[in-house]
């Protein structure tokens, strides 16, 4: 009888009422939460990209995993401070370990709070486990579904170096040495070139065949004497792959090399250069070597270099690259610079760094190329790698060639695209974001 369905459309009207707000708790707290999982997301990465480029600057310093949690920790706080970030402000500032920022020497772990022990660490984790979120009708939603979970995101980043092939190429190639043996970076060889090694790089004269391990030759990548001294002064934008051709330039355009390359140590000796386009490196101290017989220039034919200040004499150097003298004169090195430029990054006002510097103005990103024949007209040559070279004190011209001293390293910042894989190899690195790996089979995490 319809006096007996009377009632029943508030029957319908409340379960109706149910599904509308359900519907509205997903619309409401399910955006608020898929925005703040993305700026939360958005942090964390920012906060491990620069926990990492820390780590690649202050390598070998006993502050190195500190300075690296104090740059991860600040990124994430500016990125909180940031408009429309109120909300991880405030759960930044209220909850004590809202942030962990872990660092390893490998991208698959054990991250440690402390850092890897016995190994300088590489990779930086940042994670925010429990970010808790404002609910609008999320407490609705939980009473239809049965569960009090509460409210929140979390969120996980890795970052790490990783090769690339550089852009910012000084226009310099040196002759690589293709014999067995001479190119295995586990022993410290790089296309027969042993890191830390003072070398002695000279321009190729015109005419000599096969320029050779040592000497180097100029590359073509513009307009003669102005562009060359440009990208002395502060790299190109020429970004050739290995096993590409690279073209050599005739002539050594010696006075332009000069003016460019010593912008680096905060010299400006004319071209146009100064240090608002050009400034220095950080660290611009350096002790002069030469042959010791009246001229700078050392002795090319031996490979010998001294020392020509106080208590001079024959330099050398240890399988570590320090370099010292025959009486045991310690000389400043490409160490003593990564030591002071950490404690320049750690502290700009401390006693040496250069005010204005900037970070590895004295590295170099040089070609390693295939040399046959080469001499000092144009050529076309394979690349075979990319070098990193530590420039030791300003270049010197002596009448028509010029020299360079200085160590080839490890490696030096990047600016190409990143490889797919960890760091393996030597030369220019970039820091990139990795997946996050939960455990020693390498699964990766779903939040990274």
């Amino acid at each position: 009888m319809p006096r007996r369905e009377r009632g029943s459309v508030m029957a319908l009207l409340a379960v109706a009422m149910l599904a509308l707000v359900a519907i509205a708790a997903l619309a409401l707290d399910g955006g608020h939460l898929l925005v703040n999982k993305t700026r939360l997301q958005n942090a964390v990465d920012a906060a491990a990209l620069s926990g990492a480029k820390t780590l690649s600057q202050v390598q070998g310093s006993p502050d190195a995993a500190r300075l690296a949690r104090e740059a991860a920790l600040q990124t994430l706080a500016l990125n909180a401070a940031a408009a429309g970030n109120r909300e991880l402000a405030t759960a930044l500032s209220a909850n004590t370990g809202f942030v962990v920022v872990t660092q390893s020497a490998s991208v698959y772990g054990p991250f440690t709070v402390a850092g890897p022990v016995g190994s300088s660490p590489r990779y930086v984790r940042v994670s925010v486990p429990r970010y808790p979120l404002t609910g609008i009708l999320w407490g609705a939603l939980e009473f239809i579904g049965g569960v009090g979970t509460g409210k929140a995101v979390a969120a996980i980043a890795t970052a790490g170096p990783s090769p690339t092939s550089p852009c910012d190429l000084a226009p310099l190639m040196v002759c690589g040495d293709t014999g067995a043996g001479q190119h295995d970076p586990a022993n410290g060889l790089y296309w027969g070139y042993r890191l830390g090694d003072l070398e002695v790089l000279k321009t190729a004269k015109n005419n000599t065949s096969g320029i050779g391990p040592g000497n180097f030759q100029l590359l073509d990548f513009g307009n003669g004497g102005n562009t060359v001294r440009d990208l002395l002064a502060g790299g190109g934008t020429v970004c050739p792959n290995i096993g590409e051709n690279v073209a050599t330039k005739p002539g050594n355009t010696v006075g332009p090399s000069v003016q460019g390359l010593n912008t680096r140590f905060g010299e400006y000796q004319g071209g146009g250069l100064s240090e608002s386009s050009y400034p220095p490196d950080l660290v611009v101290d350096y002790e002069k070597l030469g042959n010791g017989k009246g001229a700078l220039e050392p002795n090319l034919d031996t490979g010998e270099v001294n020392y020509l200040g106080s208590g001079g004499g024959l330099v050398s150097n240890d399988t570590s690259g320090n370099l010292t003298t025959a009486g045991g004169t310690a000389l400043f090195d490409y160490n003593d610079w990564r030591t002071r430029t950490a404690a320049c990054i750690g502290n700009p006002s401390a006693s040496g760094c250069r005010s204005g510097g900037v970070f590895e103005r004295r590295m170099l990103k040089i070609v390693i190329g295939r040399c046959s024949g080469t001499d000092g007209g144009t050529a076309s040559v394979p690349v075979l790698g990319f070098a990193c070279f530590f420039v030791l004190q300003p270049m010197d011209q002596q009448g028509g060639s010029a020299w360079l001293l200085g160590q080839f390293v490890r490696e030096c910042e990047g600016d190409d695209l990143p490889g797919p894989t960890p760091a393996t190899e030597f030369g220019p690195q970039i820091i990139q974001l990795y997946k996050t790996y939960t455990d020693d089979s390498r699964t990766p995490s779903s939040d990274s």
